[in-house]
């Protein structure tokens, strides 16, 4: 029991029990803390930051479990011809679902995550960029003319073109 008050004693006089402070001990009970900061648990335990985490998981895995099991148990079972049938937005589907469709379909989604993953780097660059002087500025300007580089590649190649007949397929 002293080593609990002594937990409790010391998180009210360093004030870490405010939100301010980003830590979770406000949000709990005091009970509840006790409970978590047992005594054989040093006061300064590396795990103990990632109790909220844990919290937070077991938490989301408990909601998402009582929600499919609840919907499971009280839902309808009958299956219907309606109920099978694809969902087009409210419009009657035509044609067949397997058909093929265009290489540059692919292309082009592939070629949107590379330039998007590539425009990500840009980010990091820019927070940083004014510590890293002309060095960052040289060496971004590099990897800009390298992106713009296979940026023109895949225009002349006219991957990106839809409508004409000659492509990258």
């Amino acid at each position: 029991m002293e080593c609990r008050l002594k937990i409790i004693n010391t998180i009210e006089s360093q004030g870490l029990d405010t939100l301010a402070n980003g830590n979770y001990i406000r949000v709990f009970s005091k009970p509840l803390l006790l409970y978590l900061y047992r005594p054989c648990m040093p006061e300064n335990s590396y795990f103990a930051h990632y109790i909220p985490l844990l919290l937070q998981v077991v938490v989301a895995i408990a909601l998402a479990t009582i929600m499919v099991t609840l919907s499971h148990l009280l839902g309808k079972h009958k299956w219907t011809r309606a109920k099978n049938t694809a969902y087009e937005c409210g419009i009657a589907p035509t044609g067949d679902a397997q058909q093929r469709f265009s290489v540059k379909f692919y292309l082009v989604g592939m070629l949107f995550i590379l330039f998007d993953v590539e425009a990500v780097f840009l980010y990091p660059w820019a927070v940083i960029a004014r510590e890293l002087k002309m060095f960052g500025f040289w060496e971004m300007l590099i990897y800009i003319g390298l992106v713009m580089v296979g940026f023109f590649y895949i225009w002349k190649k006219g991957i990106l073109e839809w409508n004409a007949e000659k492509g990258g397929s």
